[in-house]
């Protein structure tokens, strides 16, 4: 086990992408462990460090609500943008033409207390050490500094990142009371040991008293 961390992560609105919705944008129930992981990522991270979430603790009610807007119904690919770049050519989509109104069905008024902890890589240096960017991540929290704007799943939906030190005291959860939820199969993470094709993982999750386990759930990950 690493050198750990616990966060109050907050914000009004939230959407962790379910991947088998291909049209709309539907949330899950609550935050995923990698979406976890980019808010934490996104406060400080190194090639020496890799970031692992233990713990989920659900503060606020599972609460959805829905907006309409308009999008594009596709995205440049990266291959034809390479291949205008290397014929000096410009490349463009005519939004008019392009134009869908989309659903998305999102949380309101999120709130999660976030477990994680960080190992050292094989990136690691002879300057690297746990002690080290142990503090600098610490400090940063403190400082309410980031890397990129942690955002709850979409950059529309920005996330308050507060560092919970020891002996703070700790809000209560909604579902303090309520034995288990399940919340069926979520995503976990991405495989990238093939990086041209990272494979989707996904796990139980299991809410008890308002936590989800993420560590004892980590042997159980499924692609």
């Amino acid at each position: 086990m690493g050198y750990g961390i616990k966060v109050l992560v907050e914000g009004k609105r939230a959407c962790f992408t379910r991947p088998e919705m291909k049209a709309e944008r539907v949330s899950y129930d609550v935050i995923t462990p990698s979406a976890a992981r980019g808010i934490i990522e996104a406060v400080y991270w190194k090639p020496a460090i890799q970031w692992h979430i233990d713990r989920i603790e659900v503060l606020n009610e599972i609460r959805f609500d829905t907006f309409r807007r308009n999008e594009l119904e596709g995205k440049l690919s990266y291959r034809d943008a390479r291949a205008a770049c290397e014929r000096n050519e410009s490349l463009n989509v005519l939004a008019s033409r392009s134009r869908q109104q989309r659903a998305t069905l999102h949380l309101k008024d999120v709130a999660y207390i976030i477990d994680a902890h960080f190992v050292m890589t094989s990136h690691a240096g002879e300057d690297d050490t746990p002690e080290k960017h142990y503090n600098i991540a610490l400090r940063r929290l403190r400082k309410g500094q980031h890397f990129n704007k942690p955002v709850l799943g979409c950059r529309e939906f920005p996330a308050a990142v507060r560092l919970i030190e020891d002996g703070d005291p700790l809000p209560l959860s909604h579902y303090a009371e309520v034995g288990e939820r399940d919340l069926g199969y979520m995503l976990y993470d991405l495989d990238f040991s093939d990086s041209e094709s990272p494979e989707p993982q996904f796990f139980r999750a299991v809410m008890r008293h308002g936590v989800i386990d993420v560590a004892s759930a980590r042997g159980e990950v499924v692609a």
